[in-house]
């Protein structure tokens, strides 16, 4: 299934009050890497936007004065996203407000009619890291993430920076190159992880030292006294030394 990680800016905070969408970003990804293909859409608003809001995304009046309605780009936005797995930070927010967008522009449809599944990141953080702060901003620092510009919140970027965490927060994985033969590289803001190729490497071997086999073989010894003689470690010394004496007689 296509995944597509959505972010939006908006006037304020509550749809129900006829807050307005002023930014929806979105990113495309498939098989947890970045497709390349992304909807990124500015908006003017049916009102103004309040200074609490600009002073978080900075996204002024002024600049949106000229930009379509939301009427005049739902359509492309509705193409671009049906059929996908929709992942966003703190998703009530977002789907509430688009849905109250497409509510308002006489769509019968709703988000969840058009995406089939929608992942929101903040409960996944949630339940990986309860208790603590799961913000965007405290998994970035959580996560080690720390290449990228960020300022002021813009739904492009958040989008680029929730696709990291997202992968983050299901595996690991944090290559996000484009496509299987594409360098992300610096220009997709997001860092790329290579295979290093170690043919005719010389790989240099290290050995444990007499003092740090001394002190393996005391923790090993700490492990099975407190197993009660079930220390696995030791179970599978026993067994090998047995078979290699079996070898040697046989």
């Amino acid at each position: 299934m296509r995944q597509i990680v959505l972010d939006t800016e908006t006037t304020g905070i509550d749809p129900a009050e006829g807050h307005n969408i002023i930014e929806i970003g979105c990113i495309e990804m498939q098989l947890r890497r970045l497709t390349g293909n992304h909807y990124h859409q500015y908006i003017k608003p049916d009102r103004e936007v309040e200074a609490e809001a600009i002073a978080v995304h900075g996204i002024t009046n002024e600049f949106l004065a000229d930009k379509p309605r939301f009427a005049v780009v739902s359509d492309a936005f509705i193409e671009f996203v049906r059929g996908a797995e929709l992942i966003i930070h703190n998703a009530a927010f977002d789907i509430g407000f688009l849905d109250a967008e497409l509510a308002r522009n006489g769509y019968t449809e709703r988000m969840a009619d058009i995406c089939p599944k929608i992942t929101d990141t903040l409960l996944l953080a949630r339940k990986k890291f309860p208790g603590q702060k799961n913000n965007l901003d405290a998994l970035c620092r959580r996560f080690g993430i720390e290449h990228f510009d960020r300022e002021l919140h813009g739904a492009l970027l958040d989008s680029k920076i929730l696709a990291e965490v997202y992968l983050l927060l299901t595996g690991g994985q944090t290559a996000l190159a484009l496509g299987s033969d594409t360098d992300g590289g610096e220009e997709s803001g997001i860092s790329s992880m290579r295979p290093v190729d170690t043919a005719g490497m010389q790989l240099k071997v290290i050995s444990a030292s007499d003092v740090e086999l001394a002190a393996h073989e005391a923790f090993l010894e700490t492990l099975e006294k407190k197993s009660g003689g079930n220390c696995l470690w030791k179970q599978f010394e026993s067994s090998a030394t047995e078979s290699v004496s079996a070898e040697t007689n046989s």
